[in-house]
């Protein structure tokens, strides 16, 4: 028997016991149903009703009738598991209690980030939804005893030091010794006390904090623009500090710089980190900014993305160049989003978006995102703007923020190269080079050729001519003498 057929018996085997069990199936179907009674009694039955007798038989269900009810079965059972799934998938879409990482992605990418860590939201979906502030802890409530006394303290000399304020506005300046210098330095001093107090009713309250961690404080609060500086002093202020130092922003674009509000970038949904290489195609279009401050009260910022290492081949240097530029944009530490692309182009844009690029050869450029509060909620002219920066090359941010009532509150800065897709970008812009490509010049040696030396060089004279042949595998020797 060959291989092939010892392959094919099995098969042939199964299909011959199918066709055998399906005629038998036949059969049985076909064949005449028993009766109870007798032949004689059915004769007389026959004879005495005129009607056909009726036995009682038990019949066989039929193929038809069984597929039919084990169809229903199937359907019932698929109902069943897609309505289990779709309940299990809005458990998971859930932002107070999902833990599925595909679902956390979908939730950030719908504008709706998951709430709290994942630690927290797996312990909510166990636990029986008690209220945080009636946990059945006794030691729970007995710290949360001392904490409402040490608030209510916190409130009365809260309202103790507003009517002092109350008292001292209301007083004239001439009954105070120093006369109205000393009484602004005296208000400017119990308002700034103020402050604090408003931030030491609730820095221990623990439902604060817990509404903090899960990211729905009112930033309005004093306690909630606390709690974000605090956390932004920490790792995010020691990294943008250190790009600052280790790509030269200062002095290459100001003398000095110290961010006091938290600037993140985001292209397409992506966030950038500070100083990172961006592919040309990502930052086409224009970005998203989320300026955080951390003081009260609305303020108009101007928004400078600036390219600081824009090659010159005349001089031999580098320039600057302006990618964007906008002014009067309103902010306030509830209204952190700043999409560059939806700002009003007639009273805001003064100069449009500009893709970033780098040639090829050229070192990477690094792009600063400059954020500046305008002093006093003054407002620039855009038209001013548009006649003085709209040939976008040599822009300098220090000659910006002297002409006009600007400081520097926040940045954010990322690098572009020359890559696969830069020479496309480039052609949908408008901007020409992307043939250019930059070499390094090579720069020779103004020292003279050096005397051979050692053992070698001694003895390459024809009076050692019989020692040549042990020199012949010397790396660097001539081997044509």
């Amino acid at each position: 028997m060959s291989s092939c057929q010892r392959v094919a018996r099995p098969l042939i085997q199964s299909i011959h016991h199918q066709q055998h069990g399906l005629w038998l199936q036949t059969s049985t179907s076909f064949a005449r149903s028993f009766s109870k009674t007798s032949p004689a009694q059915q004769d007389g039955q026959d004879g005495q009703d005129g009607v056909p007798p009726t036995s009682t038989t038990s019949a066989t269900p039929t193929p038809s009738s069984s597929s039919s009810t084990s169809m229903s079965r199937l359907d019932a059972v698929a109902a069943a598991t897609e309505s289990a799934k779709l309940r299990m998938q809005d458990r998971l879409m859930d932002p107070n209690t999902t833990t599925a990482h595909w679902a956390e992605r979908k939730l950030m990418r719908t504008g709706t980030p998951p709430i709290g860590s994942r630690r927290r939201r797996a312990a909510l979906r166990s636990s029986q939804n008690v209220p945080f502030e009636q946990l059945p802890y006794q030691c729970f409530q007995e710290a949360r005893k001392i904490l409402q006394e040490d608030r209510v303290e916190k409130l009365q000399a809260l309202a103790k030091e507003l009517a002092k304020i109350k008292r001292l506005e209301e007083t004239p300046a001439d009954q105070l010794p120093g006369g109205q210098r000393k009484k602004d330095l005296r208000l400017k001093s119990l308002r700034k006390y103020v402050e604090e107090l408003k931030i030491l009713v609730d820095i221990n309250d623990p439902i604060v904090k817990r509404r903090f961690e899960d990211g729905l404080g009112d930033m309005r609060k004093p306690i909630y623009r606390h709690l974000a500086e605090k956390k932004w002093r920490g790792l995010p202020h020691r990294i943008i500090t250190q790009r600052i130092k280790q790509l030269h922003i200062v002095p290459d674009a100001l003398p000095k710089f110290d961010p006091v509000a938290d600037v993140q970038l985001y292209f397409r949904r992506k966030k950038v980190e500070p100083g990172e290489i961006l592919d040309s195609r990502v930052s086409e279009v224009s970005p998203r900014l989320k300026v955080q401050v951390f003081n009260a009260g609305e303020r108009l910022v101007s928004v400078a993305v600036v390219d600081l290492d824009v090659p010159n081949a005349e001089t031999d240097s580098f320039d600057r160049r302006c990618h964007y530029l906008a002014a009067n944009i309103p902010i306030a530490p509830d209204k952190p989003s700043l999409p560059l692309g939806k700002v009003n182009k007639e009273t805001q844009l003064a100069v449009p978006w500009l893709p970033a690029f780098s040639q090829m050869g050229a070192p990477y450029h690094r792009l600063a995102v400059f954020v500046l509060e305008q002093e006093d909620g003054a407002t620039l002219d855009v038209e001013n703007l548009r006649k003085l920066y709209s040939a976008r090359d040599g822009f300098s941010l220090k000659s910006f923020q002297d002409k006009f009532p600007l400081k520097v509150v926040g940045l954010n800065i990322f690098r572009t190269i020359w890559d696969e897709g830069t020479a496309a970008v480039m052609e949908r812009a408008g901007v020409p080079g992307a043939d250019i490509q930059f070499k390094h010049k090579r720069v020779y040696s103004l020292k003279g050729p050096k005397k051979a030396r050692g053992w070698e060089a001694k003895r390459s004279k024809p009076k050692y001519k019989s020692l040549w042949k042990y020199s012949r595998r010397i790396h660097g020797m001539n081997r044509r003498r």
